[in-house]
C-alpha cells in the first residue's frame, strides 16, 4: 500500500460528493466529470482517504463515522479558513442553505469567489478551487459544503449548529 503523506482538500470535496450520489454505482471517471478534478488526482485522493481510514479498501463506500468525526473535530484545523475581502461569489457557510435557515447573520456573508455568484460577501476559499463552479448542480453536496463551512468558520453556536445539521446530512444517506 502506498504511504500516506498527509489529506488534502479535495480528499473531502470527493468523499462529500461520493456521499451526495448516495450509493448510487458510480465512476472515477464520473467524479472527476462533475468535480473538475483530473482522473489521477481522483485516483490519488482516494487512496489517501482509504489509507486514513476514511472510506473502504475497495474505493466505494464512506466510512460515514470516521468521516463525520474528522469534520467534527479535525476539519478546521487540518484546513483553516480566513474570512478575506469583499467580493462577488456564491454564497457559503452560514450564508447558504440550509445554514441560513437555522442562523440569522446580516452582518457576516461569506462567499466563494465567483464571476457567476449572486452576492457580496467576504471571501472564503473553498476547498477545492472548483468547487464553485459544481456546486449548482447538486443541492445535497452544496448543502454539504456549506455546513462544514460553518464548522471551519464560525462561532461556537454556529458550529453547533452546523454539526447537528451534518449529522442529520449524513446519517440519512
Amino acid at each position: 500500500m502506498k504511504k500516506h503523506n498527509g489529506m488534502r482538500p479535495q480528499d473531502i470535496v470527493i468523499l462529500l460528493k461520493i456521499i451526495a450520489l448516495k450509493k448510487e454505482d458510480w465512476k472515477n471517471s464520473d467524479l472527476s466529470y462533475t468535480l473538475k478534478i483530473s482522473p489521477s488526482e481522483i485516483s490519488e485522493a482516494l487512496n489517501r482517504n482509504a489509507i486514513a481510514g476514511l472510506i473502504d479498501k475497495s474505493k466505494r463506500k464512506v466510512f460515514i463515522n470516521s468521516l463525520t468525526e474528522f469534520l467534527i473535530y479535525g476539519l478546521k484545523y487540518v484546513f483553516p479558513v480566513q474570512p478575506a475581502e469583499i467580493v462577488r461569489g456564491i454564497p457559503t457557510a452560514h450564508s447558504a442553505s440550509p445554514m441560513n435557515e437555522l442562523i440569522s447573520s446580516s452582518k457576516d456573508i461569506y462567499v466563494w469567489q465567483h464571476e457567476k455568484g449572486t452576492a457580496k460577501g467576504q471571501k472564503i476559499e473553498p476547498l477545492y478551487k472548483t468547487v464553485p463552479q459544481v456546486v449548482s448542480e447538486d443541492k445535497l453536496f452544496y448543502e454539504l459544503l456549506s455546513i462544514i463551512d460553518t464548522i471551519r468558520v464560525g462561532k461556537a453556536r454556529e458550529v453547533k449548529i452546523a454539526i447537528d445539521e451534518l449529522k442529520i446530512r449524513l446519517t440519512n444517506v
